[in-house]
């Protein structure tokens, strides 16, 4: 005689390995690596940096 399964668990577990096979799939298609995330970041800030290092005093400007 063969196992006892238990339907709700086994319609779980599919139901986990497809939607991580699609997730692995959009990491394929649309991922970025590490170092590109950091890359952006550090420009980003960089950028930042420089706009706020050269913007003009407002008198009375509470933000300034």
């Amino acid at each position: 005689m063969g196992d006892v399964v238990n339907l709700r668990q086994a319609r779980k577990q599919k139901a986990r390995a497809e939607k991580e096979r699609l997730a692995g799939e959009n990491r394929a298609l649309h991922g970025r690596s590490k170092a590109e995330r950091n890359r952006d970041r550090l420009t980003a800030d960089q950028a930042e940096k420089f706009i706020a290092g050269h913007r003009r005093e407002k008198p009375g400007d509470p933000d300034a």
